[in-house]
């Protein structure tokens, strides 16, 4: 009997590659979204798409939804994708629920996702991070007196909001913001796949073409300092699922990890897209790395081709990476994603426009963590609050 995996987002080129990955694996592959069209819909790797309510502003119905989804088509396993991990976590403390959920505990997702609450674990299991404290304490003061430092939301994606400030800058002593030590260097990223405290895979990257604060061009690089970090880091948590982290490299070669993302980055379009899935389901499966160092996002770089007229080195650096880059989406076996992307993004796009804001930005705004008073365990919906697609 055919197996099903349910992955909850299908708007990103991250959530395409492992549904392709599990197709691949002869799996039945089922989407749910709350974008009325996304990326993954187009895919002829994908059996069935669900419309569902967005998590960040209704949570109880987002969450029953899923749960009703599970039960209709009989999941095997959910694999979150994005920020909606979030809340799909919760789903892990629902007894009832049988399939399998690549997630750690959501204390643990949630702890890490904090910004603050991230960098206090680093500093007990003996890992470098930046000095980092709630803007309204008196250790933010002293960090804004010693040197550089940032300002940034303690729960924020795509560096949403995130400021830099000179030593000694007034600022806003706000609970909800963190004030952290800007570290001097060179910004990498990461993205792991990992099994009980055992790290399966790490591509280590760092943007090489920039849409506003989102990286659209990439290149996969090695530095064994921040492959050691993370797996010190895997095995002290026992992580399982995906993890990714943003350091600073210092001149000395130190990396300081500034932020964690408890999920896929990009840096998954490094991996073999046919190994994801067979390493999620075995852990003694190796992941390969596709033979490109260099990818980019066609439209994404399409858009800064056009933001760069009349600003040479910009108009260069966005031809460079549509010329010499391989796109993160394209497939000859699956080549609608791509095409139809400029139709099935349009609510997003018009969003960013409007907004002034970079696409991963507006992509992500309905399932950014919200704090509310609902519980994963209220009673189920009618059926007729799933939309299936």
């Amino acid at each position: 009997m055919t197996q099903s995996v349910l992955l909850t987002l299908g708007r990103l080129p991250k959530g395409l590659d492992i549904a392709r990955s599990f197709h691949r694996a002869g799996w039945r592959v089922i989407i749910a979204d709350p974008a009325r069209d996304h990326l993954a819909r187009a895919s002829n790797h994908v059996a069935k798409t669900y419309r569902v309510p967005p998590p960040a502003t209704e949570r109880r119905t987002y969450l029953n939804a899923l749960r009703d989804i599970i039960k209709h088509e009989a999941i095997d396993l959910v694999v979150p994708v994005s920020e909606e991990i979030m809340y799909v976590s919760l789903l892990a403390e629902d007894t009832k629920l049988q399939p399998r959920i690549l997630s750690m505990t959501s204390d643990l997702i949630h702890r890490t996702h904090d910004k603050g609450a991230f960098i206090k674990l680093c500093q007990k299991i003996n890992l470098t991070a930046p000095e980092t404290a709630r803007s309204d304490s008196n250790e933010a003061l002293n960090i804004a007196r010693s040197g550089p430092f940032i300002i940034k939301p303690i729960h924020s994606c795509a560096g949403d909001s995130v400021s830099l400030h000179d030593q000694g800058a007034a600022f806003i002593a706000d609970p909800d913001r963190l004030v952290q030590r800007r570290i001097i260097g060179a910004e990498v990223s990461t993205c792991s796949l990992a099994r009980n405290g055992k790290r399966q895979a790490t591509s280590i990257y760092r943007g090489t073409l920039m849409g506003g604060t989102v990286a659209v061009g990439f290149e996969r690089i090695e530095n064994e300092a921040v492959e050691r970090w993370v797996d010190h880091f895997i095995h002290s948590t026992g992580w399982t699922g995906f993890v990714s982290f943003d350091f600073i490299i210092d001149q000395a070669g130190t990396p300081y990890a500034i932020e964690c993302n408890p999920r896929t980055t990009s840096g998954l379009h490094f991996f073999e897209t046919e190994d994801l899935a067979r390493a999620i389901l075995d852990e003694t499966h190796e992941i390969r790395f596709r033979p490109e160092r260099r990818m980019m996002q066609f439209w994404s770089c399409m858009e800064e081709l056009q933001k760069g007229f009349g600003n040479a080195q910009k108009t260069r650096a966005a031809l460079a990476h549509l010329v010499a880059c391989r796109d993160v989406t394209w497939s000859w076996r699956d080549p609608l994603p791509l095409l139809t992307m400029p139709w099935t993004a349009r609510d997003i796009i018009k969003a960013a426009h409007r907004d002034a804001v970079p696409f991963g930005i507006a992509a992500t705004r309905d399932l950014v963590w919200t704090e509310t008073g609902e519980t994963v365990h209220d009673p189920a919906p009618s059926a007729s609050e799933i939309r299936p697609r």
